[in-house]
């Protein structure tokens, strides 16, 4: 394989070829930790929509008691257990330094979350004075009046400041902070290493080269996928996107959004990513409808050359026939040594804004989504941290990581910051899009500029 640049991180990692992160087939350092929940549910954005709380002034009742129980929602998970016990040694240790103070943490359905933090925003007395967040819901939540601005207290914080300024927005709305970041999820390109020696293929330098490649595959197997990815996969579609300079939306000066999606940038990106999902690489008719799930399903089984997957997914590749075979990358952008530009998913810690706890509150969130706690969560969960520093440690104890903080270190982006987002993904405007190219039922253009009419509809509606 040839050699290729490296990054701080990557550099730590022990990978001699600074980027790639080849699977030994045998249980790594990450194979023992539970795949990371992914919190950008679009199924949810109907609910949202639906079920969008009421409108409250967010004002709590001005108390700030020091002593009492502090009530905490946390997310529940398939496996709970590794959870809760780094959960429990942070509260152990908070109680320990606050004589009179009780931690009760409850764990919620991530599925019903849309209802009780309705409810919880209608009744401050039922509510915690924390909670765990999907970094997407935050728009419509602050909306709401549903969380506080602790930017006075984080930035008094001094290890906020080793959170990188993208990831910090992702709790953030008009600049202010209404929680900390808790964990990241990234993606990155995994290939099958036999497949492309077999055939003679490069690792890929660009995301032309990632379309070509898998052209290659399906022509030598039909039977093959080239590149797994879906039609209703937005977080693999975006980076195409971003690479190439567009953008779903751009924000006024006033705050608001316009549709961005018609740009001739982001109709590159979109052009390019339909070139995918043809009859060469990725059939329409089985790639049309799939997710991000399903496109790494796909490749898990032996299906396919390549797919766009999380470090969350690295559980089920490594459990997988495929592990020996399999090397990851970064996405690679439009020139050679680039990557493409990731969507910055994840979960944030914040404070209820009807707290009567309020620094209890914050130091809580300060302590669970702090550098040791978010280590603890790395070896449990395989939640990648939000904090720089973090991350360098994590790329030079587990190579397989080193892809995906590359990709973070990078810069990645997010989805326009509106409660109206909640709406537009639950009416699927990017992947009708996308699936309409796909189908040869619309132009590029076409398809384009009915999504941006779309997204503008929905951010006038704000």
């Amino acid at each position: 394989m040839r050699p290729s640049r490296t990054s701080p991180a990557t550099a730590l990692n022990g990978d001699p070829s600074g980027r790639r992160s080849r699977f030994s087939g045998r249980p790594a350092s990450l194979s023992s930790s539970r795949p990371l929940r992914a919190c950008a549910l679009a199924g949810l954005a109907a609910v949202l929509a639906a079920c969008a709380p009421a409108q409250t002034d967010g004002a709590g009742s001005g108390a700030d008691e020091m002593t009492g129980t502090l009530r905490v929602w946390l997310f529940s998970e398939v496996d709970q257990e590794p959870k809760e016990k780094v959960v429990d040694e942070a509260v152990a240790e908070f109680e320990s330094a606050h004589d009179g103070v009780t931690v009760d943490v409850q764990y919620i359905p991530v599925e019903t979350r849309a209802e009780r933090f309705q409810g919880a925003f209608n009744d401050p007395s039922s509510a915690p004075d924390v909670a765990e967040y999907g970094n997407t819901d935050l728009a419509g939540y602050v909306e709401s009046g549903g969380f506080a601005d602790i930017s006075d207290e984080l930035a008094e914080w001094e290890d906020h400041a080793d959170i990188p300024e993208d990831v910090a927005a992702t709790a953030q709305v008009d600049g202010a902070s209404y929680g900390v970041p808790w964990f990241l999820g990234a993606r990155a390109l995994y290939y099958r290493t036999d497949v492309f020696e077999e055939l003679d293929l490069e690792e890929p330098e660009t995301l032309e080269e990632v379309v070509e490649a898998g052209r290659k595959v399906r022509e030598e197997d039909p039977d093959m996928l080239g590149v797994s990815v879906g039609g209703a996969y937005t977080y693999g579609f975006l980076p195409f996107v971003w690479a190439h300079g567009g953008d779903v939306a751009e924000q006024g000066d006033d705050g608001s959004y316009t549709a961005a999606i018609d740009s001739e940038e982001a109709k590159a990106g979109l052009e390019l990513y339909g070139e995918i999902l043809s009859e060469d690489n990725c059939p329409p008719q089985t790639c049309s409808e799939m997710t991000g799930n399903d496109s790494v399903q796909n490749y898990v089984a032996g299906r396919a050359a390549m797919t766009l997957g999380g470090n969350f997914n690295l559980k089920a590749v490594q459990d997988s026939e495929v592990a020996e075979d399999t090397a990851v990358i970064p996405l690679p952008g439009t020139e050679p040594g680039s990557i493409a530009p990731a969507f910055a998913g994840g979960n944030n810690l914040g404070v209820l804004a009807g707290t009567e706890r309020r620094t209890l509150a914050v130091e809580f969130v300060k302590l669970l989504a702090g550098k040791e706690y978010q280590r603890d969560m790395y070896d449990a969960m395989g939640n990648l941290p939000t904090f720089t520093d973090v991350q360098e440690e994590l790329a030079e104890s587990d190579p397989d990581a080193g892809p995906f903080i590359e990709t973070l270190n990078a810069g990645t982006r997010f989805v326009p910051v509106t409660g109206s987002w909640a709406a537009v993904d639950a009416e699927g405007v990017l992947p009708t899009m996308v699936q309409k190219v796909a189908a040869g039922d619309a132009s590029v253009d076409e398809a384009a500029d009915e999504a941006a009419t779309a997204l503008d509809d929905a951010f006038g509606g704000e």
